[in-house]
Order: structure tokens, then C-alpha cells, then sequence
């Protein structure tokens, strides 16, 4: 079962703790046995390559960063996490800084109880119990221990609004951030400071917020932190709405619309061979029609930069698409290879 810490004092002690626990656990199985340990691929001087499986190696902590309301979608990131550390923490925080409208913030979903239940079934569940459906808790075979972080604003936040701001750049003010001023200096405040307390050999992000990623990884280059960042694939309902914590606001007939933001993706990855005006085309038509989704972004990027591709790009690109549907912005991505 995951342990909780709410102090950043507490979650160093408990991760001190179960590094001593694997390491031990480690050497009293080795020594009759060997035991299966965690390296990593080389990488540049002073950073962290891929991690991989080895015969021995330090002890290894992950990170993945939630808000809570925990969905099979964070659950293939816990599970992610067990394979690859011996401790995995998960935190569980609503940064107020990366929310520039006060009622957003307010209406965003917090059940701390709800989400720990959530992992200790997802960790308790047999192998043969392998969720078929995003309704169930993915089994989390690992033994990697689990320690949940969730800790208040004035933890997080003791003076109030930091006064060291980290800048996202001129991509942290496109798409999202156009839409969310400041969004991502938020987003990157906190990660910051949680790889800071937890101090991580890996840290996990889902494809599904694309643009939180590049901004992600991009600080960790450039400022030379030492974290691998390790990207899983989306997780998507049956008919391919992609999880998402504001999935809950959507009643009957808006959560039957939200399909719109897949439906688009999939025309524009099957117009993809044709290059991008192609793309664009397809992606506009499959968005409209549909009463209660308004388009508020479709966008074409390099993944390298994520800036919108040249006309006449050809290789790998990601399509981005957000939309309101009803009161509730959903947002959406997937990654096409243009012109064959």
C-alpha cells in the first residue's frame, strides 16, 4: 500500500527510508541469487541517459507529477514508473500558479482519499486482473514501493507566490499558453520545485499534454537537471476521448460531442501521406458540425522546436487540438509523419 507524506521534511525522510529498504533488499537477495538492477544508457557529460535494466546500480527514485483525480491515465505512468525505479513517488498537488482563472482553479477536483484508494487498488490488483477498461484500476505488479506526496499550498508555498519565476519561453506563449497566460511558468515552478524535494532519477509525463512536455524537457536541458524524462503514451476511453481529469464536468450528450477532438486527430494522421494543407483540410472538416464543441486551436508542429511546421515539411510532426466543449476545455494530440 502507498505511504502519504504532506511535508516536504516527510516525503525526504520516507524516501530516504525505502532507498535504505531497496538497498538492503538488494544485497540480502543478490547475495544468493543476483538481483536485477537499473543502469542507465550513457549520456552527455553530467546528465542522465535512458534508464535501463542491469545487474546492479544505485538505487533509483521516480517522479510523477499529478493534480489528483487519478485516472487510468496516471495509472500507466505509476505502472510506467515501477518498471523502470526501485521508489516511485507520486505527488499530488493543485499548483494554483499555472491557473489564471480563480473559478478554474476553484472547480478543479481534489479527493486526496479518493486518489490513494485509487493506487492501493491499482497496486493491490492481481496480474491476471489486467484492466480491459479504462473504468478499472490497471494492476501494478512491481514491488517498487509507492510513496504518495500531497502537500498543502503553504507547504509547496510558504511566502506565498514565489518571487524566482522560471520562464518558459516564446513557446511557453503559444497554443496553451496564449490561451492560459503564465500557464507554463507555473507548470515549471512546481516541477522544479518537486524535483528539487524529491530529487529523482526519472520523471513521468503522459503524451496527452504535449506542449507540457516539450517545456518540460526543455528546461531540464537547458538548466542541466539531472532527471531522465520519461513520456508515456496517451490513455484513451474505448471511442478514443483521451483521460482527463475534467472529463467528470461533461454531462451525456457533451461527453458524446467530446469525441470531435479525436475523430479530428484521426482524419488528419489519415491525410498525413498527402502533407500538411492536406492535414489541415481533413482536421477542419472532421471539427465542425458539432453544436456543442468550439475549436479553439488545430495546430501542425516540429516536435524539435514546436513551432507550426514549413509548407512542404515532410517527416514527423504533432497534431494539437483544443477545444470547449460545453463549459469544460479539453485538449488533445497525436503524432502524424507528413507526407509518407
Amino acid at each position: 500500500m502507498p505511504t502519504l507524506a504532506v511535508t516536504i521534511a516527510d516525503v525526504r525522510a520516507q524516501i530516504a527510508r525505502a532507498k535504505r529498504n531497496a538497498q538492503d533488499a538488494r544485497a540480502v537477495v543478490g547475495a544468493d541469487f543476483g538481483v536485477e538492477g537499473l543502469t542507465e544508457a550513457p549520456g552527455a557529460e553530467g546528465e542522465r541517459g535512458a534508464l535501463t535494466r542491469a545487474s546492479d546500480g544505485p538505487v533509483r527514485v521516480a517522479l510523477v507529477p499529478t493534480m489528483g483525480a487519478l485516472h487510468a491515465g496516471h495509472l500507466a505512468l505509476l505502472a510506467r514508473a515501477r518498471e523502470i525505479a526501485d521508489v516511485v513517488v507520486v505527488s499530488i498537488f493543485v499548483n494554483p500558479l499555472q491557473f489564471n482563472e480563480a473559478e478554474d482553479l476553484e472547480r478543479y477536483p481534489r479527493d486526496v482519499e479518493a486518489d490513494l484508494a485509487t493506487i492501493s487498488a491499482a497496486i493491490a490488483a492481481p496480474p491476471h486482473a489486467a484492466a480491459t477498461s479504462t473504468d478499472a484500476a490497471a494492476p501494478v505488479t512491481s514491488a517498487a514501493p509507492v510513496i504518495v506526496f500531497a502537500p498543502s499550498v503553504a507547504e509547496m508555498y510558504p511566502d506565498g507566490k514565489t518571487q524566482t519565476k522560471v520562464s518558459a519561453g516564446n513557446v511557453g506563449n503559444l497554443l496553451e499558453g496564449r490561451s492560459r497566460a503564465g500557464h507554463f511558468d507555473g507548470v515549471l515552478v512546481v516541477v522544479n520545485k518537486l524535483l528539487n524535494i524529491v530529487q529523482p532519477d526519472a520523471v513521468l509525463f503522459g503524451q496527452k499534454d504535449a506542449q507540457q512536455v516539450f517545456v518540460v524537457s526543455r528546461m531540464v536541458a537547458d538548466l542541466n537537471i539531472p532527471v531522465t524524462v520519461e513520456v508515456v503514451e496517451t490513455v484513451r476511453e474505448d471511442d478514443g476521448l483521451a483521460l482527463s481529469s475534467r472529463n467528470r464536468f461533461l454531462d451525456e450528450r457533451e461527453r458524446l460531442a467530446a469525441r470531435v477532438l479525436s475523430h479530428t486527430l484521426e482524419a488528419a494522421d489519415s491525410a498525413a501521406d498527402a502533407g500538411i494543407d492536406a492535414v489541415i483540410a481533413a482536421a477542419q472538416s472532421a471539427s465542425m458540425g458539432e453544436p456543442l464543441v468550439d475549436l479553439e486551436y488545430l495546430a501542425v508542429v516540429n516536435p524539435t522546436t514546436f513551432l507550426p511546421v514549413d509548407d512542404g515539411y515532410h517527416g514527423k510532426a504533432i497534431v494539437l487540438v483544443a477545444a470547449r466543449v460545453g463549459s469544460t476545455r479539453l485538449i488533445d494530440n497525436e503524432t502524424v509523419y507528413l507526407g509518407g
